[in-house]
């Protein structure tokens, strides 16, 4: 009966080192759940920009203001109709030298 205890306890305490100490326990465990939480949060923000890039597709398809507001800023373009007014600001002009006073 001893040794059927004492092989059950070394059975026991090989399990235990498996568990924690091992390459395959607990620490291999956490690590993966860290990098399971960091990829999903990766895909949420990669499903975020999903999101915005399908809404964007939706207004390009349907609505005539994405596409027209996407010429002007892309393309330079202008409506029928419209003057284009390009202001260009004045070179500024060089300030004039002052002579010390004696």
């Amino acid at each position: 009966m001893k040794w059927l205890a004492a092989a059950l306890t070394v059975a026991v305490l090989l399990l235990q080192y498996r568990v924690w100490l091992s390459a395959d326990g607990v620490r291999e465990v956490a690590r993966l759940q860290r990098a399971v939480a960091a990829q999903q949060a990766a895909n949420e923000s990669l499903a975020e920009r999903n999101r915005q890039l399908a809404a964007e597709v939706r207004d390009l398809k349907t609505g005539m203001d994405a596409l027209e507001e996407r010429a002007r800023s892309d393309l330079g373009m202008i409506a029928r109709n419209e003057t284009f007014y390009q202001v260009v600001p004045p070179r500024p002009s060089t300030p004039p030298t002052r002579t010390a006073a004696r």
